[in-house]
């Protein structure tokens, strides 16, 4: 555990008790924090209580009476659409808004680092898609070669739950809008952009105040070097924003699809093969094409994010390329759970929009497609350019009809449950074909979250082929 520092004595509530409020809480107590906790969620409530902390309902007169501070968990909105009743509370009460990622960057650093050879680095890497990939893979090339490496944030562990970074140290972390948005010490010593798409939208009040909360990492935390996804105008126009000049190596551009060059730091990924360039002249390259667990367009773009990472690191280029040909990928992203009879099945349950669907759509030939689900504003327009990929569509979700409108000239099927669909599509499929989960829509007329629903994907293609 990270104790909170700078806190010791005072009073801090936490608003929200899930992963990341309760470490949060657990964190600041172990600072010398007196801890106030509240959550909508009576049962959450009662959690935190059984380990000792204090109740209380902060949007309530006088809820923030002799507190210095609060904390808000990452999916308690805090300004769009409209400001929780106890951030509010807050505000008028004059008390400093914060979250656990705030905390984390202002409690790291400790004494014994001094002592250290290396003083322990921190990987921030945030965006709209490929940044759970991006991050994990990171990881996994560090551990690989040997580094010590903790993988915390938006996946894995609560920032403050992990162990104080060692000599030498690695910590990565996966940074959503929503903890950049409001952390108040954001300072990485590498930071990473994917990618920009539209998402979150209501949250941040649009797409400028989606971009915003993400450039945010960057502009306020001055790392020392950034990693930055081109394919996107607002990844060029922070890219440039970050350079000094043309052959600033503090930023290294990365891009998917696009061949950079100038005197600058580049990784791109061309029709399957990784370059890095600097000064205008490759320095190493890599055939993306056989890493199995890596496929598509997109993914080469997380491979690229990640390379280049670990190159900032200094790790060698043949060191990396071992380590992404054992990465296995993460689970519901482009997924491999089954491979019979020449049939490969694909679970990227976490598309749940139309530019992540897209790029699964591109990275198959021919796929029969299972989607569907609580459909996003802004239509399925976006999804035209993968639609060829399709051979047919098996819609699942309660808006499975209206979602299959959506798709002219895609022969689709409305199956509404996924046991159905996968049942279809397992039985109609050929050799050569994939079927894939890549459902461009929220999970939750059907299932809690998007794991819940890639699981029942998983299981019903056992059932399905009877393993």
């Amino acid at each position: 555990m990270i104790p909170v520092r700078g806190f010791e004595g005072r009073v801090v509530a936490v608003l929200g008790l899930g992963r990341s409020g309760l470490s949060a809480a657990r964190g600041l107590r172990e600072g010398g924090a007196d801890v106030l906790c509240w959550d909508d969620n009576p049962a959450t409530r009662a959690a935190a209580i059984a380990e000792g902390f204090e109740s209380r309902d902060l949007a309530q007169s006088g809820g923030f009476d002799g507190v210095d501070w609060l904390v808000v968990s990452p999916g308690i909105a805090h300004l769009y659409p409209v400001a929780n009743p106890a951030v509010a509370a807050a505000w008028e009460a004059g008390v400093p808004v914060d979250n656990d990622i705030g905390l984390f960057f202002r409690s790291l650093g400790s004494g014994a680092w001094d002592e250290y050879d290396q003083p322990p680095k921190v990987v921030a890497v945030t965006g709209s898609n490929g940044k759970s990939t991006t991050s994990a893979l990171i990881h996994h090339i560090l551990t690989e070669a040997g580094r010590e490496s903790q993988l915390a944030g938006n996946i894995g562990r609560g920032v403050l739950d992990i162990d104080p970074p060692g000599d030498g140290g690695v910590v990565v972390l996966e940074l959503s809008s929503y903890q950049t948005d409001l952390a108040r010490a954001l300072t990485p010593d590498l930071a990473v952009f994917t990618n920009l798409s539209p998402d979150h939208l209501d949250r941040h009040g649009g797409m400028g105040g989606y971009f915003a909360a993400k450039r945010r990492l960057f502009a306020e935390g001055a790392p020392d070097r950034c990693i930055v996804g081109v394919d996107e105008p607002e990844g060029r126009f922070l890219a440039n924003q970050l350079m000094e000049a043309r052959e600033d190596a503090r930023v290294i551009r990365v891009s998917s699809g696009t061949r950079l060059g100038g005197p600058g730091w580049d990784v791109f990924a061309r029709k399957g093969f990784l370059s890095e360039t600097r000064k205008g002249r490759q320095v190493a390259s890599i055939d993306l094409r056989s890493v199995r667990g890596l496929p598509g367009a997109h993914n080469h773009q997380n491979a690229c994010a990640a390379y280049a990472t670990a190159r900032a690191l200094m790790l060698p280029p043949k060191v990396i390329e071992a380590a992404l040909h054992s990465f296995e990928g993460l689970p519901h992203r482009s997924q491999i759970v089954a491979e019979v009879g020449g049939v490969r099945y694909v679970n990227d349950s976490k598309a749940t929009n139309v530019d992540a669907t897209l790029k699964a759509l591109q990275a198959f030939p021919r796929i029969r497609w299972v989607c569907g689900g609580l459909m996003k504003d802004g239509g399925l327009g976006g999804l035209a350019a993968g639609l060829p990929n399709v051979v047919k569509a098996y819609v699942i979700g309660r808006e499975a009809a209206t979602f299959a409108l959506g798709l002219p000239g895609v022969d689709a099927q409305v199956c509404t449950d996924m046991a159905t669909a996968v049942a279809h599509a397992s039985a109609e499929a050929r050799d050569g074909e994939v079927v894939l989960l890549a459902p461009a829509a929220a999970s939750f007329d059907q299932y809690d979250n998007f794991e819940q629903r890639g699981t029942d994907f998983a299981s019903c293609v056992r059932a399905a082929l009877d393993m």
